[in-house]
């Protein structure tokens, strides 16, 4: 082969295997073999160890969560860790220990909390600061953490446990999931805006995200350790356990009597890069139909569950129209996205003669199979598996794209409209989802199907609870295809509809949600409020029954006395109502319930932090040392605890600017792709030297291929 052609030919070969950052505009995620700032010096990071200790009774759970930060190097640092709870946890304590102190930690506004730590960083005295960015995502800084002298924070909270398909459900979120922020999202408003708060408060403040901290296998060496996490639950079920089981992690279950059991993890220690999820079962019904109550100082507080009536199927089952809305984006690539077709084969497969059906994909943007809802007839199926199996993740998270589709086409007349939404949930303008969701779904139903280690369970289970369905999740990393099939059978219809409850003469207060959702079988609903008559009461639970009026009675019994050793059945009212309030400010201002503008209901949101020592985006938990621990506290280095990456997520789940919360959500050809690339180049390559023996002719093939090469490199960058 003549020389220039081998010049033509090695350029081709470069554009094919070029480094990213020749063939894409900025550096991508994994670009570097070490961490390093702005200026070029190499970073030094805190470790940290944390332990879990749960002890459930029943359907109610305490957790205290250990955190400790320790300084391996020879300089002060300041550290910064991004972390999960569950976003129904009412954390109400935190205390610092280090050296040979020991701090409770004080609940203050936000603003306060955050000037008397930075006073205290000045002063070098050791200080921690714990902040809410979302009901599920939190950050604990730690001012002046001094080598050899950990900092120990250890974190309270309580929550009641939902029940799940028959099963109690307890889940300890380990990882925050990478966020993707749309480009118009978290910012102030801007001139030309629609406005829609009645007040100065506005939802661009719930769209702040914090800067996503360094990755292990992105951009800093394998400093994670393996054995980051410890977990130990003891479990009183009141009544005799009948199973525990985790499809997430091995356990170790030791059964101390019928009743209890004592579980760990099989291996002492894990990482945490997915969530830790335990399943258990009571055989017999917890006392009082699920009722937890307690009376103090403050008042009577209860949180009463409602499980479904068992009922035969209805005779007349209405037509539906069944609306999916998958996630392409690049963080389901993998193992969500393979689990994502699993369950829409299946759940297609599965559908009725009377159903009609439509299939949304969103990643940067959104694109539907058919312009509106088509019959299920066997050939339309077939259309429609093929579509899903042709779908390959790429691109931004855009959640409001996929949901304005959805909503955009008239609803198919005499049928129940489902929104099903299957989804990461890794979406950072949560609370505009949310205000879509409540504005657009009239009487339809959502459900959430959450694949992955690490869904955010806080957007998908309010998403749920707006639309009067249910979320479910499954991890598709561990569980097999059959848990993806069983959940694409889940699509059925509520059992009781329509909930309202007499409460007859207990003097029920300030009860929540305020919307009841509907009850599904094998489910659960609590309601939290309070009361001011104890004693035995009789109340009524009314709805509807395959459409048929039902009344169902049930007998509680509330406590006359004062408690005296701090119940925190108050806490878990007042959490419920934050939640509540919450809700009500993702909620347009027309379909609220209340007269409450966006400013009053901050304020309420912050009274309950403070009443109740609680842990609101408005309020937060701040320690500070008595003893100054560090003389020269502005060479102190800011850093941040580096995280795992989520297990079964590629890097297409970081974007490119991973290092922040905010990424682009772009993406590059997966390793697959690009070899494919390649044999089909040399292929090519050997077609033209055959048919092209002239070099002139052979040149002018290769100039086609690389063009044709660097096209599709074109089309996997930017999704076009």
């Amino acid at each position: 082969m003549p020389t220039r052609t081998i010049k033509a030919l090695f350029i081709v070969l470069c554009l094919l295997f070029a480094p990213k950052a020749m063939a894409e505009p900025y550096e991508p995620a994994g670009g570097s073999i070490e961490a390093v700032d702005d200026n070029g010096k190499k970073l030094e990071f805190p470790v940290l160890k944390t332990d879990i200790r749960a002890k459930v009774r029943g359907d109610l759970v305490t957790v205290t969560l250990e955190q400790v930060f320790s300084n391996p190097h020879s300089e002060p640092l300041h550290a910064r860790y991004l972390f999960p709870l569950n976003h129904d946890a009412a954390v109400n304590e935190m205390v610092m220990e280090v050296g040979d102190e020991r701090i409770e930690a004080q609940i203050k506004r936000k603003e306060e909390a955050k000037a008397t730590f930075e006073k205290a960083k000045k002063e070098g005295k050791a200080s921690s600061l714990l902040t809410q960015e979302r009901p599920n995502m939190f950050t604990q800084n730690i001012a002046n953490l001094m080598p050899g002298m950990p900092v120990r924070v250890i974190l309270t909270y309580v929550q009641t446990l939902p029940k799940i398909d028959g099963e109690y459900e307890l889940v300890l979120p380990l990882v925050v999931g990478p966020r993707y922020q749309p480009a118009n999202a978290g910012r102030p408003p801007m001139p030309g805006d629609e406005v829609t708060s009645k007040g100065k408060f506005g939802k661009w403040e719930l769209e702040q995200l914090p800067a996503y901290p360094p990755v292990a296998g992105l951009n800093i060496p394998d400093t994670i350790d393996n054995d980051r996490v410890s977990v130990d639950i003891d479990l009183d079920g009141g009544v005799p356990v009948a199973y525990v089981k985790s499809g997430t992690h091995k356990i170790v279950v030791d059964k101390v009597s019928d009743r209890k059991r004592a579980i760990r993890l099989a291996e002492g220690r894990t990482i945490d890069n997915r969530d830790f999820v335990l399943r258990y079962s009571l055989s017999g019904a917890l006392t009082q139909a699920g009722l937890l109550a307690a009376k103090d100082k403050r008042g009577g507080f209860f949180s009463l569950q409602l499980e479904p009536p068992k009922v035969p199927a209805a005779a007349d089952i209405a037509a539906r129209e069944i609306v999916f809305i998958l996630d392409t984006s690049g963080s389901m690539s993998g193992a969500p996205m393979e689990a994502s077709k699993v369950f829409m084969r299946h759940a297609l497969q599965g559908l009725r003669r009377s159903d009609f059906f439509r299939v949304i994909r969103f990643s940067s943007g959104a694109e539907e199979l058919h312009s509106g809802p088509v019959p299920a007839t066997a050939e339309n199926i077939k259309n429609g598996v093929a579509y899903v199996e042709s779908l390959y993740a790429n691109g931004g998270t855009e959640a409001m794209s996929g949901l304005e589709q959805a909503f955009a086409v008239a609803q198919q007349p005499d049928t129940l409209r489902l929104v099903v939404l299957l989804t990461d949930g890794y979406i950072g303008n949560e609370s505009s989802v949310l205000r879509l969701t409540a504005e657009k779904i009239g009487r339809a139903r959502v459900y959430a199907f959450g694949v992955g280690t690490s869904v955010n369970r806080y957007l998908l289970d309010e998403m749920a609870r707006m639309g009067r369905g249910f979320a479910r999740y499954v991890d598709p990393t561990e569980e097999s295809k059959d848990a993806a099939i069983s959940l694409a059978t889940k699509l059925e219809s509520p059992v009781l509809t329509d909930i309202s409850v007499d409460w007859g003469k207990m003097g029920a207060a300030e009860v929540v949600p305020l919307r009841i959702p509907d009850l599904f079988a094998g489910g659960a609903i609590r309601l939290q409020g309070r009361y001011t008559k104890p004693g035995r009461h009789e109340i009524r639970i009314n709805g509807f029954v395959n459409g048929r009026k039902a009344s169902l009675p049930m007998t509680i019994d509330l406590p006359r006395e004062n408690v005296a050793d701090g119940s925190p059945i108050p806490v878990v009212w007042a959490r419920a109502q934050v939640g509540e309030n919450m809700r009500l400010l993702d909620t347009p201002h027309h379909l609220r319930d209340h007269e409450y503008d966006d400013d009053k209901l901050k304020e309420k949101v912050v009274s309950l932090g403070l009443d109740f020592s609680l842990m609101t985006r408005w309020t937060s938990f701040v320690a500070v040392s008595k003893k100054i621990v560090n003389v020269k506290p502005e060479l102190a280095k800011q850093t941040d605890v580096p995280l795992p990456m989520v297990k079964g997520v590629t890097q297409l789940a970081y974007g490119q600017g991973h290092s922040q919360m905010a990424f682009s959500g772009g993406s590059v050809p997966e390793p697959s792709e690009v070899a494919g690339m390649a044999v089909l180049a040399l292929l090519l390559l050997a077609w033209g030297y055959m048919k092209f023996r002239d070099e002139i002719k052979l040149k002018w093939a290769i100039w086609v291929l690389g063009l044709r090469i660097l096209l599709v490199r074109c089309r996997l960058r930017y999704g076009r």
